[in-house]
């Protein structure tokens, strides 16, 4: 995976091809023609071209096709936007190259770092939630045959969809990952108070990020647990090892300044929610943070597992496993 940005100056034969309601193909010279769609009414004074199909309507149990396209290329936007409340009963999926099961599976809130079904911004290099809900993906993701994107709706009622999804058409190195996600949620964690992020996944790739919605279930200080990353047949122990929660996310001293949780969403990492914002060390509190490894990839040859303690701290000067804790965290990694 290169470097986001990286090339843009390059004039090698790619072609810009976008999907959306009004260009349900992505074919060229095909956007803007539909006659019927969500914004015909309010198009009926100007006609044809004038935004007939900005959006589609799903039903409850309905799965939409969003794009269905063949390759080679390379998605590098995927933007939506729906009934803020129903992140997390959509269900986001994508598959490469007619592989019968999804290489990414998981409700839409998550993929956008919003696990908790409050809309949380955050503005990063390959993640951003703007106001007031547009949710952006800037994951390249290559496929060599064909894409297909799919949204499942189990919220209860009909909710709208805007969406574009934009790809280039190119030819591509042998050597080509392909996106991957593993949504992991545990209720309570019990014994021992360890949550897993990725299990155990063979092969060659890179672990390119995390994200992590905790609620701590005790009062106190809840970050001191360390992620670790066992590597190409790790088995107690793993080759890295961070030093806790909130370094792991580019924090420090408990996210506490002067009394308070401060929040910060940055290019690679962020603690972007705090729910509710104005209390500290509360044991229902909620909270929602992101780390991309684009700059620093976690490289494997065999084989990745990804863990995080759950880990609090007690006044008598000792840890505190937090075994009532509820974790939720999606990975993502590129892998041939």
């Amino acid at each position: 995976m290169t470097t986001p940005g990286a090339d843009l100056w390059r004039l090698d034969g790619a072609r810009t091809r976008s999907i959306s309601a009004e260009n349900p193909t992505g074919a060229p010279g095909a956007g803007a023609r539909a006659t019927d769609g969500t914004g015909a009414h309010a198009a009926r004074l100007l006609g044809s071209g004038w935004k007939v199909s900005p959006s589609i309507a799903l039903a409850d149990g309905e799965t939409a096709t969003l794009a269905d396209v063949s390759g080679p290329g390379v998605f590098r936007h995927f933007w939506l936007t729906t009934e803020r409340t129903a992140l997390c009963a959509l269900t986001l999926r994508m598959y490469w190259d007619d592989e019968p099961m999804p290489a990414i599976d998981l409700p839409l809130g998550n993929f956008f770092c919003n696990g908790w079904g409050e809309l949380a911004l955050l503005s990063s290099e390959m993640v951003v939630v703007a106001p007031a809900g547009g949710l952006n993906s800037y994951w390249p993701m290559p496929f060599r045959h064909r894409a297909r994107i799919t949204l499942e709706n189990r919220c209860g009622q009909t909710v709208p969809v805007y969406y574009q999804a934009t790809y280039t058409e190119e030819d591509l190195p042998d050597s080509i990952g392909y996106l991957h996600t593993r949504w992991s949620r545990t209720p309570r964690l019990g014994t021992p108070a360890v949550h897993t992020i990725l299990d155990t996944v063979s092969g060659r790739g890179r672990y390119v990020g995390t994200y992590l919605a905790i609620r701590p279930g005790a009062p106190g200080w809840w970050g001191e647990g360390e992620v670790k990353f066992y590597l190409d047949g790790d088995t107690a122990h793993p080759t890295i090892c961070g030093t806790g929660t909130e370094d792991y996310f580019g924090g420090a001293w408990n996210f506490d300044l002067d009394g308070t949780y401060r929040t910060y969403s940055t290019s690679y990492l962020g603690l972007h929610q705090v729910l509710p914002p104005t209390e500290i060390y509360r044991p229902d509190q909620r909270f929602g943070m992101y780390r991309w490894h684009v700059r620093d990839p976690i490289c494997f040859d065999r084989d990745l597992r990804v863990t995080v303690q759950a880990l609090g701290w007690q006044d008598a000067g000792a840890y505190l496993p937090l075994t009532d804790a509820a974790i939720a965290t999606t990975a993502w990694w590129y892998q041939s």
